[in-house]
Formats: structure tokens, C-alpha cells, sequence
């Protein structure tokens, strides 16, 4: 019922059940456009959900492509969990693998932002033949080599503020500022403190430390992403401060980097929110 209200969301909610050691899990997502053989993948991060990308997904419809959106479990419409420790970095990149298995997904176009990018880096990293390009955007896949001032002011702020607002930090974390229904959009699904397990653990499982879980497995994962050779431009915002230079290490270790159009643009952190036009067009002109 939360969601009923939603300005600029008209999109049919889909639902996938992954099995897991608590029972089904419902994945939410959306399915735009007609099935074929150029699909992108958008994965969104914290604390958003699939609503970050209202702005994107017409546009690359119209473009021809078909265009998934999922929640990541503990967000958006999909299921939650009400313990923190419930959830690790390892599992979801277990339960949002599902999705592109049990929806048979290939020819991939992966754009990622944030979690986005830790989550959906690693999957293409398990499964390269499946992904033809990446659009890679305020993100990074960290192998325990240290923080940043921006993450660590977040980190902490994650864990201390009293009341989690997940609009009003979207809000803060744009240039051209959502509006009041955008804010309420990001608040809906979070009616109460045991919805916000996984937005309050999510800070504590970025793998910055040496000692952090799933350092080994990243570290994995980039000998693959090493030599992974398509299509893969960085878009980057000017007012990020969390993922501040991340695009360098992406242009200087994936050979699909060289020769690309990367690009640093005004925007902050949840950029969807105010380039979604360069991004949409970044995504259809990949491949030119």
C-alpha cells in the first residue's frame, strides 16, 4: 500500500522467489520493453531502490532495449529481512544472480551505481560470457586497501543517526535536489525501523579493510574483470565524494576501458537523479 501512491512509477511489479536457508525470498523487479537479444541491466545501490531509475527506463525502451530493474533484497519492494547480520555482501550476490538465471538473461548491458557495481561487478566476473558491455557510475569493487573521507563520514553517519531517512539522503546526495514526493517515494519502503536491516548494514560490508569479509572474492573477481575486454565506459559525478577517482582504477584494469568515452559529469552521488538523459545515452551509444 505504500507504494500505490508513487508519482512517476507505473511500472508492473514483477516478483522472482529465490529459495535461501530463511525460505523464498521474493525478488522485485521491473521487465520493460520486448524480449530480445539486447538487454540492459540496471542495478541500483543504497539506500535507493529501482524508482532511481524512473528517468532511464523510457528512454532506452524507446531505443529498443529491454530493461530490468530489480530491488536488491532488503529494498525496494522486494522481501526484507529483520536481522542486520542476515545479510553479507556474499549472499547478494547469490539472491541477485538469480534473477539473471532464472530469467534466462544474456547479451547483457550493465549499468551500475553503488552497491550496483559490488554486487553486479562480481557477477560478471562469475559469468563474463553473459555481459556484453558495462556503464559503470559512482561505484568501485574495493580489495581492502583502504577508505575514503567521504565513505567513512558515511559509514558512521549509517550507523549513529537516530532516524534513517532514506529520501531526504538521496536528497542530499544530488545536485538538482528531488522533490517532496521523490523523497517519499525513497521513504516507502521503510515504514519502521525493522524494514532497515540491510540500508543500516550495508555501510559495515564494503570490504575496505584488509581483514574485511569478501576481500579474497574481490580480489578474484578482478583477475577476471582483468581481462575482460568489452565495452565498458565510466561515468562519473563532479560532486561525488564517496566514489571520488574510482573511475581511474576501472580505466587503467579493464582492458574493455581503453578507447571509450568516459566522462566526468555534474552530478553527486545518486547521479541517475540529474543526468538520467547522458546516462540513458551512454548505455544506447555503447556500442557505437
Amino acid at each position: 500500500a505504500r507504494f500505490e501512491n508513487i508519482k512517476d512509477w507505473p511500472y508492473e511489479a514483477k516478483y522472482q522467489e529465490i529459495d535461501t536457508e530463511y525460505g523464498n525470498i521474493r525478488i522485485h523487479y521491473v521487465d520493460e520493453g520486448t524480449e530480445n537479444s539486447d538487454t540492459v541491466l540496471l542495478i541500483h545501490g543504497e539506500p535507493s531502490w529501482g524508482y532511481l531509475y524512473r528517468k532511464m527506463i523510457n528512454p532506452l525502451v524507446n531505443a529498443g532495449k529491454r530493461v530490468i530493474v530489480p530491488d536488491l533484497p532488503g529494498f525496494g519492494k522486494s522481501d526484507k529481512i529483520k536481522e542486520k547480520q542476515e545479510y553479507t555482501y556474499e549472499r547478494h550476490v547469490v539472491w541477485t544472480s538469480e534473477i539473471i538465471s532464472q530469467l534466462g538473461l544474456k547479451n547483457i548491458t550493465l549499468f551500475a551505481q553503488d552497491w550496483g557495481g559490488l554486487i553486479g561487478l562480481r557477477m560478471v566476473a562469475n559469468h563474463p560470457e553473459l555481459f556484453d558491455g558495462l556503464v559503470l557510475s559512482n561505484t568501485w569493487l574495493p580489495i581492502g586497501k583502504g577508505s575514503s573521507e567521504g565513505f567513512d563520514a558515511w559509514k558512521k553517519y549509517s550507523q549513529t543517526v537516530e532516524k534513517f531517512n532514506s529520501g531526504r539522503i538521496v536528497y542530499g546526495g544530488t545536485v538538482n535536489k528531488i522533490s517532496d514526493k521523490a523523497v517519499e517515494a525513497y521513504n516507502a519502503p521503510f515504514p519502521g525501523e525493522d524494514y532497515l536491516a540491510c540500508a543500516r548494514q550495508f555501510p559495515t560490508l564494503v570490504p575496505m579493510d584488509p581483514d574485511s569479509p569478501s576481500v579474497p572474492e574481490n580480489i578474484e573477481a578482478w583477475k577476471i574483470l582483468k581481462q575482460f575486454k568489452k565495452p565498458t565506459v565510466t561515468i562519473f559525478g563532479t560532486e561525488d565524494k564517496v566514489s571520488a577517482g574510482g573511475e581511474k582504477i576501472f580505466q587503467k584494469l579493464i582492458p574493455g576501458c581503453e578507447g571509450m568515452n568516459h566522462k566526468l559529469i555534474h552530478g553527486g552521488h545518486f547521479i541517475q537523479e540529474d543526468q538520467p538523459e547522458e546516462l540513458a545515452e551512454a548505455i544506447i551509444n555503447l556500442y557505437k
